[in-house]
């Protein structure tokens, strides 16, 4: 007998505007045997586009994390690129918690051996640069781009499709790029397209990666596995009184 396997989503913003967007954006790659519900902060910033905002956001995401790992959820997908509260909520948590880059990142290496980022705003190319260097890809980045668009403008898809593939044809020509992430949980349906703009573009596919499709695929496998955060990596906290 099957056991249905519940996914929360966790938007780590203060607003629920993204939410309609996001439950789009993780919909293709849903599992029939698990079942998805989506929470949001209640305070901090709207967005995530700086390090501020990360900050300012994450324990707001640890608190929400403890929230529903103790509501029976089996795994929490983060929306957010930047991990935001990722690392903290793991040592609070006994479920697993993923964010955006390192599942990106090790998909886009499985298909290709270097990448680029193409990223949301100047504000985000250095914190970005960042993950590369925690997770020790290095040797494996090619480059990272801004497509000088903040998050609430991502849904202009006309705008943000011919932008983000002109970037990615730069990171490949002048940088060596073989794969792309797309740096914001906010790109939807942005991946396929671009990817096949390159294709025909270049005469040869290109994988671009939709974190939202890497970051939820990659959680519930490790819920199937029935794994959790290492407490040699993360000393457990107690729980709060």
């Amino acid at each position: 007998m099957s056991t249905t396997i519940r996914i929360c989503v966790l938007v780590p913003v203060a607003t629920d505007h993204f939410n309609e967007q996001i439950m789009k954006a993780v919909a293709p790659v849903v599992p029939p045997d698990v079942t998805v519900e989506i929470r949001n902060i209640t305070r901090g910033h709207p967005c995530i586009e700086n390090r501020t905002n990360l900050l300012e956001n994450s324990m707001p995401v640890i608190e929400l994390a403890r929230e529903i790992a103790s509501e029976g959820f089996d795994g929490i997908w983060l929306t957010d690129f930047d991990m935001c509260g990722v690392e903290g909520a793991r040592e609070c948590i006994d479920i697993p918690i993923i964010g955006g880059f390192p599942t990106s990142a090790f998909s886009a290496l499985a298909l290709s051996q270097s990448f680029s980022i193409i990223t949301i705003l100047p504000s985000t190319l250095a914190m970005q640069q960042e993950h590369v260097l925690t997770y020790g890809l290095s040797e494996s980045f090619a480059s990272i781009h801004a497509l000088n668009c903040p998050v609430d403008q991502l849904s202009n898809l006309d705008v943000v499709v011919v932008g983000t593939f002109d970037l990615a044809m730069k990171a490949i020509q002048e940088h060596g790029a073989q794969s792309i992430l797309l740096g914001c949980t906010g790109f939807v349906d942005v991946a396929a397209r671009v990817s096949a703009l390159l294709e025909e573009a270049l005469g040869a596919y290109v994988p671009v990666i939709d974190p939202n499709h890497a970051g939820f695929s990659f959680l519930v496998s490790l819920v199937r596995m029935h794994v959790r955060p290492s407490r040699i990596t993360y000393g457990k906290l107690p729980a709060k009184g």
